[in-house]
C-alpha cells in the first residue's frame, strides 16, 4: 500500500513538474517569436492561422496540438498525461508571456539572433523539466515517431525536415513570419538542446515513460491487477 501512494504520489507531483516545465519551454518559444527574425515551422503555422481567424495565437496552437493529439491516437501512438497537458496548455502560455511582454519591439537582426538562442536554452531547460516526469512526450513528438515507424526507410531526421517543410509551407501561405530565425529554428534548436543537456548530463532516452492507462491504473490503484 505504501509503495502504491508513493507511486501515486510521484505521478501528481509529475504533473506538477510537467506544467513547470511547460511554463520554462513556452518563456523560451515567446523569446524566439519577440526575436522578430523568421519563426520556427510550428509557430509560423499558429501565426499564420491567428492571421485569418479571430483566433490569438495561443488558441491556434492549442487546437494545432489537440488536432495533432488525434492523429496520435489514430495512429496508435502511446500518449501519457504529459501529452494531454503539453496539447492544452503550451499555446496558451507562449501566448500569456506574447500579451504580459513590456519589452519593446526588437528590429536589430544581431539582438534577435540572441534572443532566439537564448530562447532554444529556456526551451531545452523546460522539455528537461518536462520529459522528467515520465509522462510520455508532447503531441508533435509522438507525431514524429509515428510517421517514423510508418516511413522505416527513411531516416528519422529526414522524416523529421519534410513534416517541418510541410508545416512551414502551410504557415508560410497563410501569412506567417519567414526569415533567418526559421533557417536558424530549424537547424540550431536541436544543436543548443544536446549542448545543454550535455553540459547537465541528461539523457531522455534513457527516461521510462508511462502511458495514459497504466497512470490510469496506478491511480486506481489496478496496477497489479
Amino acid at each position: 500500500m505504501k509503495k502504491g501512494n508513493n507511486e501515486k504520489s510521484r505521478i501528481v507531483s509529475g504533473w506538477l513538474k510537467i506544467v513547470l516545465g511547460l511554463l520554462v519551454f513556452s518563456l523560451g518559444v515567446h523569446l524566439t517569436i519577440y526575436a522578430n527574425i523568421g519563426l520556427a515551422p510550428w509557430d509560423c503555422l499558429g501565426m499564420g492561422i491567428a492571421n485569418h481567424t479571430p483566433l490569438n495565437y495561443g488558441i491556434a496552437m492549442t487546437l494545432i496540438a489537440v488536432t495533432i493529439l488525434v492523429i496520435d491516437l489514430i495512429l496508435r501512438e502511446r500518449i501519457g498525461f504529459g501529452t494531454v497537458i503539453d496539447a492544452l496548455l503550451t499555446g496558451n502560455f507562449v501566448q500569456m508571456f506574447n500579451t504580459v511582454d513590456p519589452l519593446p519591439a526588437n528590429d536589430n537582426m544581431w539582438i534577435g539572433i540572441g534572443v532566439m538562442l537564448l530562447g532554444f536554452v529556456f526551451m531545452a531547460l523546460g522539455m528537461w523539466i518536462y520529459m522528467s516526469a515520465g509522462q510520455c512526450c508532447g503531441p508533435r513528438d509522438s507525431l514524429l515517431v509515428a510517421l517514423g515507424k510508418r516511413l522505416p526507410k527513411i531516416p528519422i531526421g529526414i522524416v523529421e525536415v519534410l513534416l517541418w517543410s510541410v508545416v512551414l509551407l502551410a504557415g508560410w501561405l497563410l501569412g506567417g513570419q519567414v526569415g533567418i530565425g526559421t533557417l536558424i529554428s530549424t537547424f540550431g534548436a536541436g544543436l543548443v538542446m544536446q549542448l545543454v543537456y550535455t553540459l547537465i548530463r541528461f539523457e531522455p532516452r534513457e527516461l521510462h515513460h508511462k502511458g495514459l492507462l497504466e497512470t490510469v491504473r496506478i491511480l486506481a490503484g489496478k496496477k497489479d491487477q
